[in-house]
């Protein structure tokens, strides 16, 4: 197929010349509201579809925009998608970081929409659009500083049509889908509205934009039986603490004995409620990310007390630990602890979450916020894929940052994890938004990989997803509690689990085409228009 680009029309006439200011911020206000639009989408709002309508309005303020104009209306997008969904940044350290973090990912935004913009003078732009929008997301969940995948279109759709397609391909594929439905939307949108003004439609251009509009919805329809919860290798019953904090914010470390004193304490209780029949003998428990922030391995009262509460409910055990080796980097380790062993395996969380367990660029930071010296020693990543074999079940273990990046989650699965558990810790977040944006990925990961998540957290909300995405069980925010469910085991692997990382790949080779594309035919229109003009001055 051949491809014809459309010129743009740079020449606008100014607001003196006539035009209403109003009618000049139209098009800015437009941008902005279709990035709020896409934050409204996500969790804890049920109002995922509003994600169409945003992509829709995104598409009509960038098609054929020029690439200065293109990145000015991206970055208002960007603004008003990122600062609304990361405001938890802020919540115990001020503005400065939320806003900087926000104005520094909605550059990316901004470059992607250019990128969109250009492709959009191209036939089947939505196609092309929508693979300029992954390989957008796909640079920001690796640069800078191992990337920031927060705020993927795919982790709004836990509750959407289309959640199944992350069986087929991953979070890359479930993004794509819903960018190019929302881009087709407004093409059919358009081609209405250019019917019933000149009374003419081309055929074959209107088909191309209701397949764009139809067929993800036909995907997600096709993609829906690769969701199953049924029970291939059997079940597991599992118990999930949530011990609550003293207090919150980052103060909640001063009372780290407290936090810790919380989860052992909640564990005997949950074995006494096992002693009287209340709910029945779990096969493992798993405590959160930090619930130990004192070193059993160096802490002989931490120990004691860990290895009490395990013998108590007399099943091995995940604690969440900070261990802090006499010389090097902090690790946040997650300890397989035996009631009759005590530990006997480690992960060490591989993807460290910067500017919160380590401090890149220290000094340059320090002069714009001191909360950078609350990190006194930062974290050091592991390099082992965690799967530790609990009581037969082998469970993978994704510590709580990680289940933004795709890697993780699936390097316990290709490593033979039936079941994933995802322990967090959301207490520096207080009551802000963030625990149900990484509920929201847990439950994408467990459609993405067809497994049980479980994801105890110090503070909540803590919960049980099954395979399909359903949350079964989960607590309240700050309250103690004790989660025990009996979860389906499977160790049979979906598409986007043997597929890895290749969707993604070829949409960015798909990406990659329509932006050369156009590069080759700006270049071969600019040599037409020098060597024109060199005719010119010659005659």
């Amino acid at each position: 197929m051949s491809a014809t680009i459309t010129p743009v029309d740079t020449t606008r006439p100014a607001p003196s010349a006539g035009r209403p200011l109003l009618q000049w911020l139209v098009r800015p206000g437009a941008a902005a509201l279709s990035g709020v639009l896409l934050f409204l989408s996500f969790p804890p709002r049920p109002l995922w579809w509003l994600v169409l309508p945003g992509f829709a309005l995104l598409g009509r303020t960038l098609r054929g925009r020029g690439p200065r104009a293109a990145l000015g209306l991206g970055y208002l997008a960007g603004l008003g998608f990122l600062l609304p969904l990361l405001i938890w940044t802020g919540v115990e350290v001020g503005p400065v970081p939320w806003l900087a973090l926000a104005a520094l990912e909605a550059l990316f935004v901004a470059v992607t929409c250019v990128g969109i913009a250009a492709v959009s003078r191209l036939p089947v732009w939505p196609l092309w659009g929508a693979a300029v929008w992954i390989a957008g997301e796909a640079v920001r969940a690796h640069v800078p500083f191992g990337g920031f995948p927060w705020g993927k279109i795919a982790f709004g759709q836990a509750d959407g049509f289309f959640l199944p397609l992350a069986a087929v391909g991953g979070t890359p594929l479930l993004s794509f889908a819903v960018a190019l439905c929302g881009f087709g939307l407004y093409e059919t949108l358009r081609q209405v509205l250019v019917r019933r003004r000149t009374g003419e439609l081309p055929r074959g251009t209107a088909v191309v934009a209701l397949l764009c509009l139809l067929v993800p919805v036909v995907a997600g329809l096709a993609a829906r039986p690769l969701v199953d919860d049924s029970a291939e290798d059997g079940t597991a019953t599992v118990a999930a603490i949530q011990g609550n904090v003293p207090r919150l914010g980052f103060d909640f470390n001063a009372q780290r004995r407290a936090v810790l004193d919380n989860h052992a304490e909640r564990t005997e209780q949950l074995a006494d409620d096992v002693a009287a029949g209340k709910v029945p003998q779990p096969d493992f428990v798993l405590w959160p990310e930090n619930s130990s922030d004192l070193d059993p391995y160096r802490n002989g009262d931490a120990r004691r007390v860990i290895d009490a509460a395990v013998k108590a409910i007399g099943v091995p055990t995940v604690v969440g630990a900070v261990v802090t080796p006499e010389t090097g980097k902090l690790r946040n380790t997650l300890i397989e602890w035996d009631p009759a062993r005590g530990p006997v395996d480690t992960y060490d969380k591989r993807h460290v979450q910067p500017f919160g367990e380590y401090i890149p660029l220290r000094p340059l930071v320090r002069i714009f916020n001191a909360d950078v010296d609350r990190v006194r020693r930062d974290f050091g990543p592991g390099h082992k894929v965690g799967v530790f074999d609990l009581a037969g079940t082998k469970v993978g273990l994704v510590t709580c940052y990680e289940a933004a990046f795709d890697d993780a989650a699936r390097d316990t699965v290709t490593n033979g994890a039936q079941l994933i558990s995802v322990p967090s810790n959301n207490a520096t977040f207080g009551r802000s938004e963030m625990t149900y944006q990484q509920l929201a990925m847990s439950r994408v990961r467990a459609v993405e990989h067809s497994r049980s998540v479980v994801v105890p957290v110090t503070s909540g909300v803590s919960a049980v997803i099954m395979p399909d995405g359903r949350i079964v069980q989960q607590t309240k925010m700050f309250t103690p509690d004790a989660l025990v469910a009996e979860v389906p085991l499977r160790s049979s692997l979906t598409p986007a689990t043997r597929l890895g990382v290749w969707p993604e790949v070829a949409l960015l080779l798909l990406a990659a085409g329509a932006l050369g594309k156009v590069t080759v035919s700006a270049v071969r229109g600019w040599r037409q228009r020098k060597a024109g003009r060199g005719a010119a001055d010659a005659g």
